[in-house]
Formats: C-alpha cells, structure tokens, sequence
C-alpha cells in the first residue's frame, strides 16, 4: 500500500514512556484499533523481557555491566535504557540520567550541552537532556522494527505526546530528540488532549451519557488534571452532543508546572534522609530518590506491602559497607501524597508564590514553589471562569474532571482530586470522576488516535492554539507588546500582522518572543501594555540577506504559523519585493541577551542630545576626523554635557553610542588617546555585553578588535582600558572567545617559578595585572576546572600577597553558586567552593573578604551547587562580624534573585540606566527598527 500502514503515537514521559498504534487497514472500532507496543528492555544484566511501558531512566554503565550485559535483540548499546537503567540507578549513585523530559523545559540550563547525570562524580560520562531524549525515543523505535520489520517508524506517521504547558522552545527540542533518534517527521499532540481522545474513543457511542448529560444531549466542561512524573497539565474542554453528533473544543490550558511524580520522591527522600543520620552527596541523593520512587510505587500498587526499606549504596570504596537504610510505610506515603500534594483546598486559595526555599530545586530542577496541585487547579478554575461561562465572577465549575497521569493510579488519589475540585463550589453537585482503564497507556493510545482525528476518523479537539504570542516592541509610552497570533488560530494558519517594521540586512535580527494562556481578547496587530501573565519565551532571530543588498534596510511583515505538527514559525516577509525568512528559536542557555516589556528593547524615544552626541564621535572617529586634536580625552565629559551624567544614560542610549564607535573601529588607532578612549567609550556602553537586544552580535563585532591587538603598548592606562573593555563586554562573548581570553592571561595570573624569566606572550605586555585579574573572575563560560586552577592559583597570591580586593572579586566570582550569563553546570563544586571559604577566612579579616563570602555560599537551591550547612554556618558568622547589611546577607541564607545593587557589585559597576538582570535565566530580545 502506498503511504505510511500505521499512525503510531509515543508518549515520551518523564518517568515511563510507551508506544501505541493502529493499523490503518482495520481502524474502524477505535477503541479496538489501538495496539499497545509491549517494549523488550534489559530487566537484568544479559536478560531482555518485554515490558508494558519503558522507564524514561539512562545509565551510564561502568565497569559493573560489562558488554555483554548490555545486549540487546537488535544489538549492543553503550547506554542502558529501561528497566535496567531505572533499578542500576537506584543501587549506584551518580551513573542515572533521569527527568531528561523536565530539563527540556529548563531555561536556565545548556539544554544542548552534556550535564546529565545531574551531579555526577568525576570521571562519569554526560550526556545532554536532547541526547537523553532521543535515547529513549532510539529504543522505542529499534523495539518497534523488531515487532515490524517490514514497516519502519521512520515511514510511519508519528505523533508525539509534549505537555500542554511545554512553551515553543521545549517543543522544538523536542523534535529535535526525534530528529537525532532518526524520526525526523513527527507531529506534536498535546497530553492532556491525547488523554481525552483516548477516553472518548471509549465513549464514542455513548459521549453524553458519559458525560452525565440529561437524555445524553447538552453540553459539559470536562477539566483534564494530568498529573505525570514531571508536569501537572490543566486543560478545560467543552464536549458538546446535539442530536447524536459529540463535538470537543480546547478552552483553556494551564501555564507550565514542573510539579509531579517527581516532587513527591523528592519530598520522601528528603524525608528518608533525615533518618539516615546526615545529608548526602548529590549523587547518593539522586540514587535515594530512585529508590524511593521504587518504594512509592510498591507500596501504593494495589495489594502493596504495608513498608518497603530504602537503602543507598556508600560513598567511594565503601559501596557496600557504607550503605544505609530506612523504611517507608504504605500509610506515610500516602499522607504525604495527599496532604502534601492534593490538599483540600477552598475557592480562594491560590498557590503560593513565597521565593523557593531550599531542597526545591534538587537536581538543578527549579521546581514549583507550591506543591499543592489542588491549590494550582483552584486558581486556574479563577483565572478561565468567563471562558467556561461562570456567572458572579466565581471560579469556573468543570461538570467532570478526567484525571492521568501515573500519580492517579492509587484510588484514595483519584477521590481525593475529585473531593478537592467539588469543594470549590459548595451547594453545587459534585463533578464527575472520570479516568481511563488503562492510565499508562491513555496518553500514547490518544497520540495515535489524534492522527486518526486529523485524518478525518474519529472526534477531533477543535478550539485552535490555547495562548496568544506577542512580540516585544517598545513605543513612546514605554514597553508594549505586539499581538502576532491570537487564542484560538487554529493549525494551518497564517497569520499576517498588519505592522511593518524596518529590518537591517547582513546582521542578525531578534525578536523578544512572548506567550499568554490567560483570556485576552487581542488580535494581530493590536498593541497592549505588557501585564504578569505575558510569560517571556527564547527569542527568535535571523540573519536578513539579500544578493547585492548590501547594508539596507527592508521593509517587512511579520508572518506566524501555526504549523500542523504543532509548533510555531515566524517569518519576516518583505514587502517590496518576493523574499522572506524564516526566524529560528534561539534554544541554547545563555544566547537570548535581551529584555521582554519591563525590560530594555532596542527602540526608545530619542533623547535630546543624541544627534550631537553622535557628531561628537564622529568628530575623533569618523572618516576625516580631526587627528591632532587632543580633547579626545575629554570626549566622556563632553557627551556627559549633551546627555546627562554617564550613569544616568539608558540602554538605548548606551547601545546607539556603540554603533556609532564601532563605525570608528579602524580609526580608534589615531593616537594613543584615541585607541584608549574607544577602548573606555565602548566597554562601557556595551557592559555587561548581554540584556539588550542584539548584544550578541555587537559583543561579536567587538570581538574583532581582540584580533586586531592593542596598537599602543608601551602605554599602561592603555592596556588597562585593553583588560577593562573585555571584562565589562565577557557575559557576552561565546565561550570560545572566552577561553581565548583565559589563555591570554594565563600566564600572568599563573605561580610564578622565581629561577624562570618572566612569562612572555605574543603582542601582551605585562602590564595592568589587576585588570587582567578582574577579566579572569568575569569568565563565567569557561570550563569549572580551568575555574577551579584559577582560583587557586589567585588565593595563593592573596596568601602570600595580601587579600587585594581585585583578587577577592575575582575569587568571588569564579566560585559563585548562581552564574549570571552562563549555565548552570559550569560552576565549581561545592567542595571547592568549601575550601575556598575557609582560606578566605584564614587569609583576611571577614569586611574583607565579605562579597566573596557571599558569593561562594550563597544559595542557589541545588543540592549540587549549595555548600553544606556548616560551610554555610561559617560564611554566615563572617558576615555578621563584618556588619554587612541584611539584604547582602540573605542570600545566603535562602533563595532570593540578586538586587540592583548585588548585580552591581556582581558586574564590579553599574549596569546601563534600565536594565534588569535576572541570574539564570534566557532574557528574550525585542525587534529592532
């Protein structure tokens, strides 16, 4: 037959994944239609059984699993998937990768880059959350050809389950898991409506009935709650049945809530934990958690055992001789579940938004601060109630709600949900409780059955994309935001914004991407003042080019697409000629370097004083600049005449002067007052080289100069300005340049054998060494064993030399807990962080050595960047001796975002008038004229 035999649907969970099909010969009883794939997996070392579902679990074997333990049907394979891999994970510490799917979701992380297993010890390979992704999808594809030979995946039509929450971002690297497992042909379906297709596939004869409407016919709000292993997904579906014929339409979808299954093996090892006697290693801690979720689901599986002990290997050569343990009761663990996690709640409850506390992010995941699943759903009833047609301004009343999700299998869960949701409306009826047979399976039953949906068999879920994506832009009035594609478009369609912007060619273009799920009525081209619920996603960019086009400037459109796989493009289309081009999603940690509305954009009105300012640049660095002139000097201080005090000028401002100094770049070598003054001028308005729009390509064509050298170096304040300009711009630079950098000063910052001659490096003069210092603490990308040598190698001197505050800046900032430009598995240990501690207090007085105190302990929420408590004890102690006010003291003691006045220290001066940095996470960019 021509064309694919099969639609196939997988559900890529968090925990457990699956596949499920149906042979397009016989797709008549949809229902029946649909095959499960039972997938053979490793269950123990050399042994392969199929399994209903296949654990979303990665290990790294080691020696333990020698080759031909790891063999599979279709062959070996370097990395166990599976079973296997879930129960090994439990029993040796720090080889598992689990929660792949979670991290996909995480900003502020290289989603890219190598840094799972999350915490693991030296020596133990990593792989990237897509890596981990397709590793799993890799082994769902070989099972399925083993079953099908003649019909491979890749010619099938495939649909993958993604959460409704996962933002744009999420979703594309999502595909591209499948891209790398070779699924390149994939269509997204969202959980919660592949959960319901799955359900009404069951009911299709019988839909109202079901639903509990009178006679069979009306119409019914359904509330799907999916809990899985690592997102809670809401959704409101109106199901509708007029003479005979059901039709279902998507009202509203939640935000995204890393809160599930995890968080409850997170709650109970913690607890564990307490018994054992003190706090673990991460890598312990993550094979505790393992182990608790084995314990979990034994003791809540029907005919469970009452208590199940948990143990965890010891550390290092004691594996087996270190080992404790603990128990959990069937009765504590459902306490928790229930009490900690679906609380009864009443109509005003909302979940609680306090800054996290510590334990909330372990294992680098930032978790919901509010585990109350019930207190979520509350609030997401509130927010949609005009949508699902509530009167009074009370919370939207679901006549049923269909729970999934793994966490509902237990029965006292599923009552207890459903017990919850009634008592948001007292006097009312309670809703009905509705639940698939097969829980584990529903969401890859209805990924396949949605294919069939979109083919024309069966009930399609109409209601179009459940959020409105804007676009930042700035305006007379302040920052606002651009409606691109309102609730409701439907997949397929294009929208054009009726907005023209004027697009620069030859350089990249950005666009500050931004999404709401909340009721707004916007449409294309309507322009709104930016409120809380315009969440910001990664940007999305281009480089605009055109044959023979040179520097102009185009005049376009804005395009979006709803793509019928499910994700969204956008495009910039010319209007005065056939061209256009497609904007890709920057999806790598630390590349977005721009702000959403509240944040700078890269149009502003236009100060007075700016045109002069230019022509004051101009003046020194333009074609027929006056070379003999000396007042370049005071070129500072006459643009401070024309446009304020320095400070006091805005990003915009600050970016529009570097564009006029990098105009002058192959003239800053006039003289050596010149060369410096550029030098000043141009770090300064570029610092910190990220948080506006198109600072990476400006820190880029920056770069170049670096190239180029330093002209004057006989000149000391010349080579300062040298080592200053690329401090201020370094959280800009790729990591590349920044290991250029390091290499550059190496030599200088090195221990010094007093019988070798000076170190000498080709065009750098040994002078300004203090800046060189400051320059090193401001690398953030580079790797945290270059980090590690180089701080030790700067506590040595501050030893020997004396604790100079260059030094204790820079130690600061190579040991810090939360990077600001980079991700977060480039910091040092904690270990190192640890000792770097106590020699600061052994070296100088604590007012001295307070900022770098403060970095080194503060609390980032992560098991495996947090010092321990008695590290921590200790910098607190020091702080409070050195008098230093509570507000630099509290990060260390909880998890707070830095101030203005921390990220000033942090940056060792201020940050551009207007602009706000937030550590850790991606600030998407707004589109320039």
């Amino acid at each position: 037959m021509s064309g694919p035999r099969y639609v196939v649907g997988i559900d890529l969970g968090t925990v457990n994944s699956a596949l499920a099909s149906v042979d397009l010969a016989r797709a008549g009883d949809l229902a029946e239609a649909v095959e499960a794939l039972p997938v053979p997996q490793l269950v123990r070392p050399g042994e392969v059984e199929p399994r209903r579902l296949l654990p979303s679990s990665a290990y790294l074997p080691g020696p333990e699993l020698p080759p031909a333990a790891t063999r599979l049907p279709w062959g070996e394979r370097a990395i166990v998937v599976g079973e296997l891999a879930r129960e090994q994970g439990a029993r040796v510490p720090g080889r598992l990768v689990a929660s792949a799917k979670s991290w996909l979701a995480n900003p502020r992380a290289d989603r890219t880059a190598p840094i799972l297993p999350w915490g693991a010890p030296e020596g133990v390979p990593r792989i990237s959350p897509v890596a981990a992704s397709a590793l799993v999808l890799g082994h769902l594809r070989d099972a399925w050809e083993a079953a099908h030979p003649g019909a491979p995946l890749v010619e099938q039509e495939l649909t993958l389950a993604v959460p409704a929450s996962f933002d744009a971002a999420a979703r594309e690297l999502t595909l591209a898991a499948a891209r790398q497992a070779g699924l390149p042909r994939a269509a997204l379906v969202e959980e919660p409506q592949a959960a319901f297709h799955d359900w009404a596939s069951r009911h299709r004869a019988d839909l109202g009935a079901a639903l509990g409407l009178p006679g069979g016919e009306g119409a019914a709000q359904v509330l799907v709650v999916d809990v899985g292993g690592g997102t809670t997904d809401l959704t409101l579906v109106r199901a509708e049945v007029h003479d005979g014929r059901p039709s279902l339409t998507r009202l509203a979808v939640g935000d995204h809530l890393l809160l599930g299954g995890d968080n409850v093996d997170l709650a109970l090892a913690r607890a564990v934990e307490g018994r054992l006697g003190g706090r673990l290693d991460p890598a312990r801690f993550g094979a505790l958690v393992q182990a608790c979720r084995l314990a979990k689901e034994r003791l809540l599986a029907a005919g469970g055992p009452e208590r199940v002990p948990v143990a965890v290997a010891g550390a290092g050569s004691r594996i087996v001789a270190g080992a404790v343990s603990a128990e959990l009761t069937r009765d504590e663990v459902r306490a928790l579940v229930l009490d900690g996690f679906f609380p009864r709640v009443g109509p005003e409850d909302r979940p609680r938004r306090a800054p996290r506390t510590a334990g909330l992010a372990e294992l680098g995941l930032p978790y919901e601060p509010d585990p109350a699943v019930t207190r979520h759903v509350a609030a997401f009833l509130a927010l949609h109630a005009a949508e699902a047609g509530a009167v009074g301004g009370g919370p939207a009343r679901p006549d049923a709600v269909l729970l999934n999700g793994g966490t509902f299998a237990a029965p006292e869960v599923r009552a207890r949900l459903a017990e919850a949701v009634s008592a948001l409306f007292p006097g009312a009826p309670p809703v009905r409780a509705l639940a698939s047979p097969a829980l584990d399976l529903a969401v890859a039953r209805g990924a396949a059955l949605s294919a069939l949906a979109r083919r024309g068999v069966g009930l399609r879920i109409g209601g179009g994309t459940p959020r409105a994506f804007y676009v930042g832009i700035a305006a007379p009035e302040g920052e606002r935001a651009l409606c691109v594609v309102p609730r409701h478009a439907e997949e397929g369609t294009r929208v054009a914004v009726p907005r023209t912007f004027r697009l620069a060619l030859g350089r990249p273009v950005r666009f500050a991407l931004l999404a709401s799920s909340a009721p707004r009525l916007e449409g294309p081209g309507d322009v709104v003042e930016p409120g809380d619920d315009l969440v910001p996603l990664p940007p999305v960019e281009t480089v605009l080019s055109a044959p023979g086009q040179g520097d102009a400037e185009v005049p376009v459109r804005l395009e979006a697409v709803l793509t019928e796989i499910g994700t969204l493009e956008l495009w910039c289309a010319a209007t005065d000629r056939d061209a256009r081009w497609r904007l890709e999603f920057s999806l790598r940690a630390g590349a977005a370097d721009a702000g959403a509305p509240g944040r700078p954009a890269e149009t502003a009105a236009v100060p007075r004083g700016l045109e002069e300012a230019h022509a004051l640049v101009d003046l020194f660095y333009g074609r027929k600049g006056a070379v003999e002139r000396k007042e370049v000097k005071g070129l500072f201080r006459a643009l401070e005449k024309v446009l304020g005090p320095r400070d006091a000028w805005s990003t915009p401002v600050v970016r529009d002067l570097w564009a006029a100094l990098h105009a002058g770049r192959g003239r800053r070598r006039r003289t050596a007052d010149h060369e410096r003054t550029w030098l000043q001028l141009t770090g300064f308005c570029l610092r910190p080289g990220f948080g506006a729009p198109l600072d990476a390509w400006r820190a880029g064509e920056t770069w170049k100069a670096f190239g180029e050298g330093l002209q004057y170096q006989g000149d000391a304040r010349a080579w300062a300005a040298w080592w200053v300009t690329w401090r201020r711009i370094a959280g800009g630079l790729e990591a590349a340049a920044q290991r250029r950098l390091l290499e550059t000063v190496r030599p200088f910052l090195q221990p010094r054998d007093p019988r070798r001659p000076p170190p000498k490096v080709a065009g750098v003069r040994p002078m300004a060494e203090d800046e060189m210092v400051r320059l090193a603490g401001s690398l953030e990308r580079i790797d945290a064993a270059e980090k590690e040598e180089l701080g030790g190698w700067l506590l040595a001197r501050a030893e020997a030399e004396g604790p100079a505050a260059h030094l204790l800046w820079a130690i600061g900032r190579l040991g810090a807990r939360v990077p600001f430009h980079a991700s977060v598995h480039q910091v040092v240990p904690p270990a190192v962080a640890e000792a770097w501690i106590d020699r600061l207090l052994a070296a100088a007085p604590p007012r001295e050595v307070a900022f770098a105190l403060g970095q080194l302990a503060r609390r980032s929420g992560d098991r495996v960047r947090d010092v321990g408590e008695a590290a921590r004890a200790r910098a607190l102690a020091a702080l409070a001796a050195a008098g230093v006010p509570e507000e630099q003291a509290r990060p260390v003691r909880e998890v707070v975002e830095a101030s203005a006045e921390a990220e000033q220290r942090i940056f060792g001066e201020s940050l551009p008038a207007g602009l706000r940095l937030v550590a850790g996470e991606e600030d998407p960019a707004a589109p320039p004229t």
